[in-house]
């Protein structure tokens, strides 16, 4: 128990007693605490948290706690939970490498042509055919999609 190591770590700056009392721990559970034998989960735990180390250096640190399981119960032929290699693994500071898709990012392209504004902001037309105005990226979808004929743009063709 984590109060109990704690006691025994802080018992000679003050008495057992004081921090028993402050702590809300019995001092006879202290006592029994210090002269009782590890049960055999924690022995378990201790020869577990061992093999699960071995295999994770073995994968040169990449295992995550899904392939370490998958290896206990495969090569090792030891039968436990998932959620308890993960909960060794947490303690023993074990991590798996996860390699997950970095989202794009928009960029300037330092190296691209940066074209003049040729309607510095303004985009009202003061009449119609005197303003022509496009998204690029808008344009291109509809460019891909149909097929423009003259000035009226007309669609001639549809598809992709």
């Amino acid at each position: 128990m984590k109060l109990f190591r704690f006691i025994e770590v802080e018992r000679a700056r003050f008495p057992i007693a004081f921090m028993s009392h402050r702590l809300g721990v019995a001092r006879s559970g202290f006592y029994a605490w210090r002269t009782r034998p590890p049960c055999s989960r924690s022995i378990a735990d201790a020869q577990l948290s061992q093999t699960i180390r071995q295999i994770h250096t073995g994968s040169r640190g990449t295992y995550g706690v899904p392939r370490v399981h998958a290896e206990l119960l495969d090569l090792h032929a030891l039968r436990c939970g998932r959620k308890r290699v993960a909960r060794l693994m947490r303690a023993a500071g074990l991590v798996g490498v996860c390699r997950r898709r970095q989202p794009r990012r928009a960029r300037p392209d330092e190296t691209g042509f940066i074209s003049d504004d040729l309607v510095q902001r303004a985009f009202a037309a003061t009449a119609p055919d005197r303003l022509w105005v496009a998204d690029i990226e808008r344009h291109e979808a509809l460019s891909n999609r149909e097929e423009m004929k003259g000035l009226l743009r007309q669609p001639v063709a549809a598809g992709w």
